[in-house]
């Protein structure tokens, strides 16, 4: 096997590398755009938009804002707001100002917020009106100085302005009284509008971005990016990308939210080098909304995962108006598997391309794609992107690659990987070593350089000595005409040690008896793997990017009350 055989299958057109990479940040890029096309729309929102000008002025006026009010370089600053302009002025603002962005989940619990707050020494925090008081009731314990709080319908058109400050703002809980010391963001941009942003260098391997991730040991740490790892993702997701979009300003999507690698580097960055105009949407549970925002913006690119188009395919809008989704030409899945049955219902359902893709928060998304128009592999996530190098070790032991087609643990190498966990050396040198990131991750590479992600190393099931991995049982699973969704994953059993427990969500209307699903199973996997213990449910646990969090069906096995058999 070749080096690197995945080369001689890239899609006409992608480059085997873009080295050496331009020397600039997403600040030169916005600034660029501003200069040579100030009109043209930059993101769009709610009926709403806002242009490169725009938001190259705003952003150095929210900057000198930041720097009067002592933010400095290096410092760190909280954002914790849902996708909406004021967080793409806040972020080029807070670098702008020399800071770093910390990215923020608005559904962190109290304690959650405290822990990353105080994980990331943040003294200042950008927040909606609607999460001031949840800052507030933490900020005590944490290092936070001065809180910068944000309107939703500041970015509204008039209108729908005035039926949320009539109708929502007060009973939903945005009208807030601000402390002695907080500010308004609408009032310190206004009050440093004539102000031209701070004179300091902002050098590409300077940090940019705080992104949390559990990495292999679930805990939660910052993974620091740096500002040229966003213009290297964003550079080789284009290229990948033109095959399918071609060099034209193609309207994209930001549905998923941006404290999440997945939209803020791999799409928003991508976005800012083809200069498209970006679609942001704030609530992307809102599935009609979303339905209803693709078809009147024409979107043509939309990043997703597995959930989300399964929740699309079955939503009432389109069996109302079939062809709404009919601009959509790049469907992008990532953040889990792509179930065989999905890809195939949703293609049909949108005439688009769909492509898997996998990539890990402290490689900054460094992309594995599946070609846009070359041979897609059932069970693949497809290769490797430009630039990036993949690895298959032994799970045991570290140093000994394994040849194609056997399983071990996946290794990422690529020139944007994280410089490391903030303040965390230990973790840092368990998970970075020599250039390769250790992913957690257990798959294969065949002959042609194609990856297939067989599961996470800790989600084995480990069932009376045999290993099984959910997601081969999840496969089977979704292919049942009854099953909208599934998860797969190990639960204690004093005979076994482990059992594999199948948690289901049936479509509407649907019923699927234990016994019939089992015999389904029997058809395409051995009698082990079949799955002991089935629990019907109304809905799957899921991240913020809609993952099945398998852990915590564990967990509310282990506690709560079974049902099902």
């Amino acid at each position: 096997m070749s080096e690197r055989p995945w080369l001689s299958n890239y899609d006409d057109g992608v480059p085997h590398t873009l080295a050496p990479y331009p020397a600039i940040t997403m600040l030169d890029l916005l600034r660029d755009s501003a200069r040579e096309r100030p009109g043209d729309e930059a993101f769009l929102f709610m009926g709403s938009s806002i242009s490169w000008r725009e938001l190259e002025l705003k952003s150095s006026a929210f900057a000198s804002a930041l720097r009067a009010q002592g933010v400095g370089k290096g410092d760190r600053v909280a954002v914790l707001m849902p996708n909406s302009p004021q967080m793409i002025v806040a972020e080029f603002g807070i670098w702008k100002a020399g800071g770093i962005v910390v990215l923020l989940n608005p559904l962190y619990t109290e304690p959650e917020l405290e822990r990353a707050i105080r994980e990331s020494e943040a003294e200042t925090a950008v927040v909606l009106t609607l999460f001031y008081e949840k800052i507030n009731n933490i900020r005590s314990n944490t290092p936070l100085k001065r809180v910068i709080a944000t309107s939703i319908k500041e970015y509204l058109p008039p209108l729908k302005r005035l039926l949320f400050a009539v109708l929502k703002e007060r009973q939903g809980g945005h009208r807030i009284a601000l402390r002695p010391g907080d500010s308004s963001m609408a009032d310190v941009i206004e009050r440093h509008a004539r102000s031209e942003a701070p004179k300091l260098t902002v050098a590409p391997s300077d940090p940019a971005l705080f992104l949390f991730s559990g990495g292999t040991t679930g805990n939660p740490k910052c993974v620091v990016g740096r500002h040229e790892a966003l213009v290297m993702t964003g550079m080789q997701i284009n290229s990948w990308f033109d095959s399918a979009l071609g060099n034209d300003r193609t309207v994209i999507m930001l549905n998923l939210p941006l404290f999440h690698v997945f939209a803020q580097v791999a799409v928003m960055a991508s976005g800012f080098i083809r200069r498209s105009p970006m679609v942001l949407m704030p609530d992307p549970r809102d599935i009609g909304a979303l339905i209803a925002t693709i078809k009147r913006r024409k979107v043509e690119m939309l990043p997703g995962v597995p959930t989300l188009f399964n929740a699309l395919a079955a939503h009432p809008r389109l069996r109302r108006d079939p062809k709404a989704l009919r601009s959509l030409r790049l469907i992008v899945s990532g953040a889990s598997s792509l179930h065989l049955e999905t890809r195939n219902r949703f293609e049909q359902l949108t005439g688009g391309c769909i492509i898997e893709a996998y990539g890990l928060t402290e490689a900054l998304a460094a992309p594995v794609f599946s070609p846009a128009r070359g041979l897609k592999k059932s069970g693949s996530v497809g290769l490797p992107g430009t630039d990036v190098e993949l690895r298959i070790v032994d799970a045991e032991k570290c140093d000994n690659v394994l040849p194609p087609g056997e399983v071990g643990e996946i290794l990422i190498r690529s020139p944007q990987n994280m410089s490391g966990y903030w303040n965390n050396p230990d973790e840092t040198a368990a998970v970075l070593r020599d250039g390769w990131i250790h992913t957690g991750d257990l798959g294969y590479l065949d002959e042609d350089g194609y990856l297939f992600v067989v599961d996470r190393k800790k989600d084995v099931i480990k069932a009376s000595g045999f290993q099984i991995w959910p997601r081969e049982v999840e496969e089977v699973i979704s292919r049942h005409p009854s099953v909208l969704e599934t998860g797969v994953a190990g639960v204690p059993d004093d005979y076994q040690g482990e059992a594999v427990k199948a948690w289901i969500v049936l479509r509407e209307g649907a019923f699927l008896e234990p016994a019939e699903l089992k015999a389904w199973c029997r058809k395409e996997l051995a009698a082990y793997k079949v799955p002991k213990h089935i629990e019907y449910c109304d809905s799957l646990p899921k991240s913020a990017v809609g993952k099945v969090l398998r852990r915590v069906l564990v967990e509310r096995h282990n506690g709560g009350v079974k049902k099902g058999l």
